[in-house]
């Protein structure tokens, strides 16, 4: 299946509708979609929530998760509560989808570069657990699973997802594994996969175009990943870009075989997040997993 976040840009630019994206991953074949509340304001518009749902029943096309940004380490302590009590709004939209998993974040994918350093992440670790068990708790009364997500520079890397799911011990809290991201952090993704695939609730499918910085230089932007642009690895040394999957830097034929190994049956969603057309990118992407998941 996909994310709707592969075609934000239609749903930015008035191209496409909700309900428009929702048609057209039926009528692509997707097994299922994920939402991400990008262009989708369904606290404004709590009805929405019921007209979405509604509407994926009808085109017979299930939703597997619902993904959150999210900063549960804001340094002041009516902020931080403020913000949980934000989640636990979304964890109400998410049960109201009919859902039994969502992902929110833990810090913000915007935080400075500088901080996040191994000292920090010891230093705000206890305030991450802290949090992430409240809002676990909460969803346990639905019935539900919440899920992190490698994702940005900090609360990302195989050593620090995986000792995070296992410090907050909760039976309904995993992972939402990104198979690309961890190049965020510079980590190898294979072996980033090949650890933390056993804690996988959840898989996103993404690919990268990978390049020294320095023959990039004033290409990219720091925080610039959507839409194709180039953007730095927490080193400094290496560019990302997104690409469609299967034709970027990255062994998607390997990644799946040791998800699949791994025991993992769940959903999958391709992620696109290149300088293609999103409606492009993502079906070509989504023939790319299906042709490779046929053969790994």
């Amino acid at each position: 299946g996909i994310s709707s976040y592969c075609l934000c840009p239609n749903l930015r630019d008035g191209k496409m509708t909700i309900f428009d994206v929702i048609r057209w991953a039926a009528d692509h074949d997707c097994q299922h979609i994920e939402f991400v509340p990008f262009y989708l304001d369904f606290l404004a518009n709590p009805e929405l929530i019921d007209r979405v749902r509604e509407a994926c029943a009808e085109a017979n096309l299930p939703i597997s998760t619902y993904s959150l940004n999210a900063d549960l380490l804001k340094p002041d302590l009516e902020e931080r509560r403020a913000e949980i009590q934000r989640v636990k709004t979304h964890i109400d939209v998410a049960h109201r989808l009919g859902l039994t998993k969502m992902r929110h974040d833990v810090a913000s994918f915007r935080r400075p570069m500088s901080s996040n350093t191994p000292q920090n992440f010891m230093k705000e670790f206890p305030l991450m657990v802290e949090g992430v068990r409240e809002l676990a708790d909460y969803a346990a009364s639905y019935g539900m699973t919440t899920t992190l997500e490698n994702h940005g520079f900090f609360v990302n890397g195989s050593d620090r997802v995986i000792r995070l799911i296992h410090e907050v011990d909760r039976p309904n809290y995993g992972l939402l594994l990104d198979t690309g991201n961890f190049l965020c952090v510079d980590e190898d993704p294979l072996v980033a996969v090949a650890r933390c695939a056993p804690l996988a609730k959840m898989v996103h499918l993404k690919d990268f175009y990978v390049r020294q910085a320095e023959r990039l230089t004033g290409v990219g932007g720091l925080f610039r990943c959507d839409a194709g642009s180039w953007f730095s690895t927490n080193s400094g040394l290496y560019m990302l870009r997104g690409s469609i999957l299967a034709q970027g830097d990255l062994d998607v034929w390997k990644t799946l075989k040791l998800i699949r190994d791994s025991g993992y049956d769940g959903y999958v969603s391709v992620e696109f997040e290149g300088m293609e057309d999103g409606e492009v990118g993502s079906i070509v992407g989504m023939h790319a997993a299906r042709y490779i998941l046929d053969r790994a």
